[in-house]
């Protein structure tokens, strides 16, 4: 089983050959959830666009007719938890002067603001996120993995929060209904590193080289930032087989 991978991809099958469904009796219980994993990154800005576009997609669907998990994809594994200004990471890994790497963020944030997404690329500082998959992953556990998440994207591109810092992080994740000491101790702790690394491994395996990326019910896969329509569209296709 192989999954094309890549940003601005279509829709690609995961299967290539299904067994028909056996015949139920009307007493059978309704039929579960379509599933949907997300592989990501906390800092690419894409995927945040993606999530906004998710819940524009959602909103006409019906959340409980659809289970989010998000899965971990880091961008780059070789950072320190300190890279520096996100102005200044971008400048050295695509060797550009400071002035362009800036200009390019602020089309980024241009574009965010049409949508309701706050970039703050000034005030971002780049690191490795690593031990921010293992909040989401502890977040999940616990059943507030969507408010999690939505405080460590706000918490990097808007509000100067350090993504690599385990004590940032622990304040974040308390925003989303964590507790704070928990996430600490949790994080002084090798807790959810294997999860981190499942995630990962399953997307190298799934072909996945870019996020976002959205794969439906192991059957079908979406790359890319794609608008609201393109992912209602997905899932419908998915839930007819």
């Amino acid at each position: 089983m192989h999954l094309a991978g890549g940003r601005a991809g279509g829709e690609v099958g995961l299967t290539g050959n299904t067994e028909p469904a056996a015949s139920v009796s009307s007493s059978v219980p309704p039929p579960t959830p379509t599933r949907l994993e997300i592989w990501a990154d906390i800092v690419c800005s894409w995927c945040y666009v993606g999530k906004r576009h998710l819940g524009a997609a959602l909103a006409s669907l019906g959340e409980d007719d659809v289970e989010i998990v998000w899965r971990s994809f880091e961008l780059d594994p070789t950072l320190p938890a300190d890279a520096g200004p996100a102005d200044e990471e971008l400048a050295r890994r695509r060797g550009l002067t400071l002035a362009e790497a800036r200009a390019m963020h602020e089309e980024t944030e241009r574009m965010g603001a049409e949508i309701g997404i706050r970039f703050d690329f000034a005030r971002a500082r780049r690191g490795n996120t690593f031990d921010a998959h293992r909040v989401l992953h502890m977040a999940r556990a616990e059943g507030r993995q969507a408010a999690v998440l939505d405080r460590l994207l706000a918490g990097y591109f808007a509000e100067g929060e350090p993504i690599g810092d385990r004590d940032a992080l622990a304040r974040i994740g308390a925003g989303g209904g964590l507790d704070g000491e928990a996430v600490s101790a949790m994080l002084a702790s090798d807790a959810y590193a294997a999860d981190v690394r499942a995630d990962e491994r399953e997307a190298a395996a799934l072909g996945i080289t870019a996020v976002p990326f959205f794969v439906i019910d192991r059957r079908y896969g979406l790359a890319g930032a794609h608008p609201p329509d393109t992912i209602r569209e997905a899932i419908a296709q998915a839930k007819l087989g």
